[in-house]
């Protein structure tokens, strides 16, 4: 198979990524081999390739929003004890057996140990020994990808594969980030997107989807102020520009630390700042008058699968409509350039 490999991290206009042929991988016990149809880029695959996320292996397929066909299933698992079945069975109820020729999305969290106290207690995103789709396993910037079963998303059929590509990461993480801020069913709430990227202008979808006004500021006006306008944003500002009404909530995705005093002095008393990303810039000393009256800073850690399998039907009701732009495999390194340089309006999917 052909894949864009990382061998060793670096600035992305070095071109750190390269073109390899390398044996078709085989799925292991309880995994699933995918022909890889489309894969998102995420700034997380920026964070990896230039080591802002440390290298944890000397070489690594990046990608973790993988859309693919199911080419074959690896062997049953063995019977991993009753603690670690309990803990599978309860956070994915009731799967249904998957087939060779199914559509599934492999995402970030590649696989959970499901007995650490924070598997057993239902919070998978908090693993203590996760494993990473593109950082710490060969992800999908491939013609062919290996993933577990018990962790691949099914499809929903109204999402073309380009379309459900940007859905697995900056949807979902956008998708856990709403539902942090306690938008859920909110006719009227005043939200603030910091950023306009992948997760953006999903997150724009949904929040509006649930009634509430979107206030946005982010840097790019060409695209990205463009983007949120006419997905109906009531307010598009700069970056650190503040919104003309208080908010009761903001998520900040731009993995700018300089942000989060400026999310802070927008939200009203009570608001919660939930910071989106995996990797961020120092954050400034905050003045406490900025916390006090109960404001919250919060970040957001991976997701859980019921974060996925909601959020995916949540997409589909709406329907979400991903704006996307496409690359070739070959043309990984461009990608990723384009993403650093805020030259993508909406998300970048590499097609093998």
């Amino acid at each position: 198979m052909r894949a864009a490999v990382l061998r060793a991290p670096g600035p992305v206009d070095s071109r750190p990524l390269s073109l390899e042929t390398r044996p078709d991988p085989a799925p292991g016990p309880g995994e699933v081999l995918l022909r890889v149809r489309a894969c998102g880029v995420c700034r997380t695959d920026l964070h990896v390739t230039e080591g802002e996320l440390p290298a944890r292996r000397p070489a690594i397929i990046p990608g973790h929003q993988a859309v693919g066909e199911i080419v074959a299933l690896g062997p049953l698992p063995a019977d991993a004890g009753e603690i670690a079945t309990a803990s599978v069975a309860a956070a994915r109820p009731a799967a249904a057996p998957l087939a060779i020729g199914q559509r599934v999305g492999a995402a970030w969290l590649r696989r959970t140990c499901g007995v650490c106290r924070f598997c057993r207690r239902g919070r998978e995103n908090l693993c203590e020994t996760p494993r990473f789709s593109g950082w710490t396993d060969d992800g999908g910037f491939a013609e062919l990808m290996v993933a577990p079963a018990d962790f691949v998303y099914a499809v929903p059929v109204g999402f073309s594969d380009v379309e459900a590509a940007p859905l697995l990461c900056a949807g979902i993480i956008g998708y856990r980030a709403l539902e942090l801020t306690g938008i859920t069913d909110w006719p009227g709430a005043r939200l603030g997107l910091y950023g306009f990227g992948a997760a953006g202008h999903v997150a724009i979808q949904l929040a509006r989807g649930r009634g509430a006004d979107v206030y946005v500021a982010t840097r790019d006006r060409a695209r990205h102020q463009a983007l949120a306008a006419e997905l109906g944003a009531a307010w598009v500002g700069d970056t650190l520009e503040r919104p003309p009404v208080p908010l009761d909530a903001a998520i900040v995705f731009a993995p700018a630390g300089e942000i989060v005093p400026a999310a802070l002095e927008a939200v009203d008393r009570g608001g919660q700042v939930v910071l989106g990303g995996i990797h961020m810039s120092p954050t400034p000393p905050l003045r406490y008058e900025l916390l006090y009256h109960e404001r919250v800073v919060r970040s957001v850690a991976n997701n859980t699968r019921a974060d996925g399998r909601a959020f995916l039907a949540e997409a589909a009701r709406l329907p979400v409509r991903t704006h996307t732009q496409v690359f070739p495999l070959d043309q990984a390194n461009e990608a990723l350039q384009a993403l650093k340089h805020d030259a993508i309006r909406g998300a970048a999917v590499l097609q093998p």
